[in-house]
């Protein structure tokens, strides 16, 4: 049993995480075995690099970090085992995990989320995880942004290619013609 100091504890790193997190997604993981539980976390901590975390908290304490918050939205979710996924970068990232295991494990199930601050259901969890990953958007934008120099070097190089090409082809003919 925890004590008091050790509780208040709880309640001031979880404000802390709950201030850091670009989303938080509330879950149930009753009637999971162990082995299921342990290959979820790891899954969340070798994919996440250090941006997600997996923590199994007591309802109350969930309720006294929320109380006050943009996460006070989701509170009517702390009921039962109650586990929670923070994503403290891409949020997409996190939402393909929990959703793909959600699909494997049909005990498991996503109940709510909070992302910018904005309470969002179970469906909305499943439309965030169809989404491309925050790198491969970075990616396909600076694509966009180098696609058009690109375009303009190989349109600038044509011209003198071309002329390298018509004096090679006249330096061909005049010694074929002797």
């Amino acid at each position: 049993m925890l004590s008091r100091a050790q509780k208040e504890d709880q309640v001031a790193e979880l404000k802390d995480k709950f201030g850091r997190a670009t989303s938080v997604y509330v879950a149930d993981y009753c009637g999971l075995d162990v082995e299921s539980v342990n290959s979820l976390r790891r899954r969340i901590h070798n994919e996440g690099a250090g941006e997600y975390e997996y923590r199994v908290m007591k309802n109350s304490v969930l309720r006294r970090a929320a109380d006050g918050s943009v996460f006070e939205g989701v509170t009517e979710h702390f009921q039962g085992p109650t586990v929670i996924a923070l994503s403290y970068g891409d949020p997409v990232g996190l939402a393909k995990i929990l959703t793909q295991f959600q699909k494997e494990h049909e005990v498991f199930e996503l109940k709510a989320g909070v992302l910018d601050g904005k309470a969002i259901t179970p469906a909305q969890i499943g439309t965030i995880a169809t989404l491309p990953s925050l790198e491969s958007l970075r990616g396909t934008i600076v694509g966009l942004i180098v696609a058009p120099a690109t375009k303009l070097v190989r349109l600038a190089a044509a011209p003198a290619a071309q002329i390298a090409r018509l004096a090679e082809a006249r330096r061909k003919q005049l010694e074929e013609a002797g």
